[in-house]
């Protein structure tokens, strides 16, 4: 008898967003070789890593040449040094946590999709739509059932708990990609308080907290009841530069029970059976990103990508076209203009202003009509951009 496959992969879309804007993007490039594309609809940094981060990347190279500073395998749920470093770092917006609570990983989406080993394969999912395709995918990969929490202008793009859901996880990611929307401390402590009287757990995807200012919140143990029903997910890629670097963290508090296990416990035995670890010399960089001079040197990086965003956003109120994003997100959420959906809207701009955003509809069926932008360009392509985008919507 031949070996049989995981027939639940015949259920996944090919990637057709991205499949098809390159596509698209490829054709026009061929007729039009004197254009000049800018690219607006990358989630990928521009911003080089900082220079603490690159020195602590050096250091540890050096020592992993020399016999009394080589490191080989390294702890599964990584360092003392970045945990710590991690743990300081939440306390800063008042979250305690112990060093066991905090798991190093090679990224945010690698531990969104491999967390649901943990779980069974019964258990139904919630998304909210428009949703990051990953949140799908990977629960398609094993079969479950889907729900979708619609989103759209009328709850800004954030949906809330409602009788007759019945989800047992709940993906939730504040700042939101692809919408930029930002849940409130009072909406999220609905979410908790409707996750822990229902037994659910929600993954909560925090890639982007460093752009979030004042009041709102940044993580999800913010919130009261949060550590009985939650498990966070972190990113050192947009705050940082690490998108091929490769670096990140999950959070799962001990109290976290379900089926009278310990989803910590669970956790580590998963990642201690199916992971190495992160290499030695990435987790010095991360540590780096926490030091005095590498917050800074940060923070210069992140000021940059908001002040994207608001030439970006100013462009758009003075063409009086509707957005949410942009004030604490680097993704701008806006309205197609002239009622076009949105791969319509995707091709007017490639030929009248050879910029290339992110047709909505490729994030569900609720993003139809609206189209995401970026702020993690250069400073040039950015204003470039809004230039020819406001000449041509200003007519």
């Amino acid at each position: 008898m031949a070996a049989d496959i995981n027939h639940n992969y015949e259920n996944l879309q090919e990637s057709y967003l991205f499949a098809e804007t390159a596509k698209r993007v490829n054709a026009y490039s061929h007729s039009h070789p004197e254009a000049k594309l800018i690219r607006m609809g990358i989630g990928d940094v521009t911003r080089p890593l900082p220079e603490a981060v690159v020195k602590a990347l050096h250091r540890a190279s050096d020592e992993m040449g020399k016999a009394e500073t080589f490191r080989g395998y390294g702890p599964e749920q990584g360092y003392d040094f970045l945990r710590e470093a991690v743990r300081e770092y939440y306390r800063r917006f008042g979250v305690e946590l112990a060093a066991e609570e905090i798991f190093i990983s090679d990224g945010a989406k690698s531990d969104l999709g491999n967390i649901l080993d943990i779980f069974s394969r019964s258990c139904r999912v919630l998304v909210t739509d428009p949703v990051y395709p990953v949140y799908v995918d990977t629960n398609l990969m094993d079969g479950r059932e889907i729900l979708y929490a619609r989103a759209g202008e009328e709850n800004g793009f954030l949906p809330m708990p409602e009788e007759g859901m019945e989800a047992d996880l709940i993906y939730l990611c504040s700042p939101n990609n692809p919408t930029g929307a930002v849940y409130t401390r009072e909406q999220l402590k609905e979410w908790v308080d409707f996750a822990n009287v229902r037994g659910s757990v929600i993954l909560f995807d925090a890639a982007y907290e460093c752009f979030v200012t004042g009041e709102l919140p940044r993580s999800i143990f913010e919130i009261e009841g949060a550590r009985t029903c939650a498990i966070e997910f972190c990113s050192f890629s947009k705050k940082a530069g690490f998108t091929g670097t490769r670096c990140g963290y999950t959070v799962i508090p001990m109290e976290l029970v379900r089926s009278g296990k310990e989803l910590n416990r669970l956790w580590l035995r998963r990642q201690t059976t199916k992971f190495n670890g992160v290499p030695y010399i990435v987790q010095r960089a991360a540590a780096a990103v926490f030091t005095e001079e590498g917050e800074r040197q940060i923070l210069e990086n992140i000021q940059y990508y908001r002040d994207n965003a608001k030439i970006i956003t100013e462009t758009l109120d003075r063409l009086g076209i509707w957005y949410t994003g942009g004030e604490h997100s680097p993704y701008i959420w806006l309205k197609c203009p002239r009622q076009m959906d949105s791969w319509t809207f995707f091709d007017f701009l490639l030929e009248k202003a050879n910029v290339v955003g992110t047709p909505g509809a490729g994030f569900g069926a609720c993003g139809e009509g609206y189209f995401r932008l970026t702020a993690f360009s250069t400073r040039e392509n950015t204003i470039e951009a809004m230039k020819r985008f406001y000449e041509v919507f200003s007519r």
